[in-house]
């Protein structure tokens, strides 16, 4: 296996640093003060192509693989220090676009696809609820067959982009007694009657996409709306969780690049005792952590792309990759607050910003503690 990148990947890399340092450079200090999203940095990010990437050009898509995908989406996490943009089109690429792709009607992807990769549609997904978090599947909500199509009746919580979203990839049960085998998925246009935003739900990190309630009061939704198969819902469902926890942190790579940079700026700049602090072993040893757990880091994300292109499965991979680089991500934050001290822990100069954005990455797209579960499953079976 061969992860360097090809002269195609590179090029996107390279060219959505650029982009993004351009483009998407904005007061972003403000912004997350006032845990605002910023809907004019989506559309700029769609007119580089990024929400369309892995889209097949015939729905308005770039027709490119996961690799090149993950290559552009670190250049984004580099150029970018919005990372809650980022996440944003992290989630509604891998939980919204992805499983209308790979499971849609042509009708549905004809609909939906164009739209959401020229920005126009911001997507969003429905799956957790009070009581089915890490338990996904135990989920109450519940969808009743008419003769019209589906009604819908109870909670998600936890939704990325909820009050901003247009577009929603939800899921509910359609036969408790069958559990698992019960689950379908739907589609869920923002304006379809008995549906709605409950309320914003404030958050430690990535402030500037925020989080939403949805309520199901009698939601009515036409047969067309079914995504997949009737039961075949925890198929749409994983399939997009392995697609997210495998390529969803390719931009913390360009996020904890970005960090280590500054670090070696700051220390090599900074003098204290008559030299620069870099040259104390202390200051030089958690340098030297950061680089280490970056590049342990940048191989296993991009395992889950080569993996995807030869149409191999990548759950056990997706996993142990989402475990590590979550956990680099924070520990290389932490880090860096300490390095530069004061200057790190106030907000003005965004240190303090990526560490607070990092926390989440060990709980979204299943915590930390389950991904060791399914590691562990594939391991000792």
């Amino acid at each position: 296996m061969d992860f360097a990148l090809s002269p195609e990947q590179q090029a996107w890399h390279d060219n959505a640093v650029a982009y993004a340092r351009e483009n998407l450079i904005d007061d972003i200090l403000e912004r997350d003060e006032r845990r605002e999203f910023w809907r004019e940095g989506w559309k700029r990010c769609a007119e580089f192509g990024i929400q369309g990437l892995p889209v097949p050009t015939e729905y308005g898509g770039k027709g490119l693989g996961l690799p090149e995908t993950i290559a552009a989406m670190e250049g984004l996490g580099y150029g970018c220090p919005d990372n809650g943009l980022i996440f944003a089109i992290n989630a509604s690429t891998w939980t919204n676009t992805i499983p209308i792709l790979r499971y849609g009607t042509d009708a549905q992807k004809k609909k939906y696809l164009p739209l959401l990769c020229d920005g126009t549609l911001v997507g969003a997904n429905g799956a957790s609820e009070v009581e089915a978090g890490s338990d996904i599947f135990s989920m109450q909500t519940r969808a009743t067959k008419t003769s019209d199509g589906w009604i819908l009746d109870g909670r998600k919580t936890w939704v990325t982009s909820g009050p901003v979203a247009d577009l929603f990839v939800c899921y509910a049960t359609t036969d408790p007694a069958k559990g698992v085998l019960g689950i379908s998925a739907f589609i869920v246009p923002k304006d379809t009657p008995g549906f709605r935003v409950v309320r914003e739900i404030r958050k430690l990190g990535v402030r500037t996409v925020p989080m939403g309630e949805l309520a199901f009061e009698n939601c009515t939704l036409p047969p067309e709306s079914l995504l997949g198969r009737e039961g075949r819902g925890a198929e749409v469902f994983n399939c997009s969780m392995e697609w997210e926890r495998g390529a969803i942190l390719a931009s913390a790579l360009g996020t904890m690049k970005r960090q280590l940079e500054r670090c070696i700026k700051h220390a090599k700049g900074r003098k204290q005792f008559g030299k620069s602090i870099g040259k104390f072993q202390s200051v030089a040893n958690k340098i030297v952590d950061m680089k280490l757990r970056l590049e342990t880091c940048r191989p296993l994300v991009y395992k889950i792309g080569w993996l995807k292109a030869q149409g191999r499965d990548a759950t056990l991979d997706a996993a142990i990759a989402k475990l590590h680089v979550s956990e680099c991500f924070v520990k290389n934050s932490l880090d860096a607050v300490q390095l530069f001290g004061a200057a790190g822990f106030v907000a003005e100069n965004g240190i303090e910003r990526d560490l607070r954005d990092s926390i989440g990455s060990t709980i979204y797209s299943g915590t930390n503690e389950i991904q060791r579960n399914i590691i562990a499953q594939h391991l000792i079976r």
